[in-house]
């Protein structure tokens, strides 16, 4: 499988439009992965690849395809409100015919409202506050997305990330997990907490150059 031509007869007919639609046609290294690792298949999977290198449409793929296919809702969980705009906006503009949510303000309701949404953007501490407020659409989700998930190293958001993927995990005993992220240090770790597959690659978009900068010049190590 190397590119969105392959996926034709392995995803939704609608998805495939979608993805057929993007201006590149070869699948990037770490979508190839994870595909292959289980991608379609309901397998927990993370992804420890640079940025750029095509981790954002891996779990869109998971989410759209069971979207499509009904099988439930799909969450995707950013550090930032800022992020979490970026990503509404993306889900909302490839997929006008589902419905896309933004939820990241009021931490004091359940937001029954989003029992009528495919799509649901939020935050580690919204949905830690959906959760304690016993959302009934909860039961519905089948794909979760965890954007930065290194950030169950931060002092601050880390604790309630990792109480949030436990909680998640008991609650909802079919979901399939996605992690996201460029830097972590303990993949191998992570992944057997998450019984994840992991997905590792060193390929970017743009050729990385280390050196040291001083007196206004630059001198790039070999």
């Amino acid at each position: 499988m190397k590119t969105i031509s392959d996926l034709k007869d392995k995803v939704h007919h609608k998805l495939f439009k979608v993805l057929s639609e993007q201006t590149f046609t070869e699948l990037r290294p770490s979508q190839i992965k994870a595909i292959n690792a289980g991608l379609l298949n309901n397998k927990n999977i993370l992804v420890c690849t640079p940025t750029g290198s095509g981790k954002t449409l891996i779990a869109e793929i998971a989410a759209m395809n069971n979207v499509y296919n009904k099988v439930g809702k799909a969450i995707y969980i950013v550090p930032l409100k800022s992020l979490a705009s970026e990503k509404y906006n993306m889900f909302k503009s490839k997929y006008p015919d589902k419905r896309t949510a933004l939820s990241i303000g009021d931490t004091d309701s359940s937001d029954s409202y989003l029992a009528d949404y495919d799509i649901i953007v939020t935050t580690s501490e919204k949905l830690d506050s959906l959760i304690r407020h016993k959302a009934p659409w909860l039961k519905d989700v089948k794909v979760v997305i965890i954007d930065e998930i290194h950030l169950l190293n931060d002092q601050g958001r880390g604790p309630t990330l990792e109480i949030l993927i436990t909680i998640l995990r008991h609650i909802l005993k079919n979901i399939q997990i996605i992690g996201l992220s460029a830097t972590i240090g303990n993949p191998d770790e992570l992944a057997n907490w998450l019984d994840a597959e992991l997905v590792e690659d060193d390929w970017r978009p743009v050729k990385l150059y280390h050196g040291t900068y001083l007196d206004g010049e630059v001198e790039f190590y070999e």
